[in-house]
């Protein structure tokens, strides 16, 4: 059942020993969103499996108490942060549990006693309007690690919303941080040789279609996928896709541009399709989704990129060409 902020602070009360859980390589979305609420109404953050590097400078800096792979069984009740997908649960087997979300879809909410679900450009704005309608503080550890969140999944607000910005500007009176305190938490974090290796790879394996100035690229690398597709549109492409492999395992990371979405690409959408005739789980945004799947690597990214090329193909005009990086490039640049 589908309820609204205030409804969603309510039902909670009901419960003891909450567990606020997040999604696999927890991102400072869905770290800051569970640390928001486990401060407002009481409970644990669990990590199903670790986070990524910005959240794990966050929870450092922060001093968020998190548990590693918690046992839901341990718990009165589960809060399912930020997450579309069991897969992005590995699978971890829930009974009684809500979600709240804000990708474009969410598969998981079908099974929860209850749910909040909002198009918003972050989980942390939803958050951020439970804690105003319980009437909630919003101190300064809270209130970082919140915009952080914002400033993360946005891409920097190249993805934000007038309400986005709006969250923002309360936040920061909320609470009395400054903008600049959050930018220097993130220059702070480490940069992993392992992740800037596995980008070099992508880029050097990339097919490259173009549908009129469109440019579709696909590759694929042992791990990083999603900071590797957001890395292939940072150096050129429209759209990417990017995929890894685990035994018969596959995910592909996929990453678009506002014009690709604009001109009819919905990734959130795409992924789920691709996903449901894999029999496995994809979602997300419609500029930034996943899908894990039992497959065939190649196969799977072709299908990513065919579906693309048709879209594009039918809202712009024209066929799509395959670009090989061995064609003098003015034979681009004059058609």
């Amino acid at each position: 059942m589908e309820v609204d902020e205030a409804e969603f602070f309510n039902r909670l009360l009901d419960y003891r020993n909450i567990l606020y859980l997040c999604h696999r390589n927890a991102d400072p979305d869905a770290v800051s969103s569970a640390f928001a609420l486990s401060e407002a109404i009481g409970g644990t953050v669990g990590l199903v499996d670790g986070c990524n590097r910005v959240a794990a400078v966050l929870i450092d800096r922060l001093d968020i108490e998190v548990v590693d792979k918690p046992n839901p069984a341990d718990y009165g009740f589960v809060v399912v942060v930020d997450t579309s997908t069991k897969a992005q649960l590995n699978d971890l087997e829930l009974t009684r549990y809500c979600v709240i979300d804000h990708h474009t879809t969410t598969a998981l909410t079908e099974n929860s006693e209850f749910f909040l679900h909002r198009n918003s450009t972050s989980t942390v704005e939803i958050v951020y309007n439970i804690l105003k309608a319980m009437g909630a503080p919003i101190n300064r550890r809270v209130g970082i690690g919140m915009l952080t969140g914002i400033v993360t999944d946005t891409g920097h607000f190249k993805h934000a919303s007038a309400d986005t910005f709006r969250t923002v500007s309360r936040i920061i009176e909320d609470s009395g941080i400054e903008y600049g305190e959050v930018l220097d938490l993130m220059a702070a974090t480490p940069q992993d040789i392992s992740m800037r290796i596995a980008i070099l790879k992508a880029a050097s394996r990339i097919e490259l279609d173009r549908v009129q100035d469109m440019l579709i690229a696909s590759s694929h690398v042992s791990s990083f996928g999603g900071s590797a597709s957001s890395m292939l549109i940072n150096i050129g492409a429209d759209v990417a896709f990017v995929g890894t492999s685990k035994g018969e395992s596959v995910r592909i990371s996929a990453r678009a541009k506002r014009d690709v979405v604009s001109a009819g690409v919905n990734l959130g959408q795409l992924m789920e399709d691709i996903g449901n005739e894999y029999n496995g789980t994809g979602g997300g945004h419609s500029g930034a989704a996943g899908i894990d799947v039992i497959g065939d690597m190649k196969e799977v990214l072709d299908k990513c990129r065919e579906r693309t090329k048709k879209i594009l193909e039918t809202s712009l005009g024209g066929t799509s060409k395959e670009i090989s990086f061995e064609d003098d490039i003015e034979e681009f640049e004059n058609e």
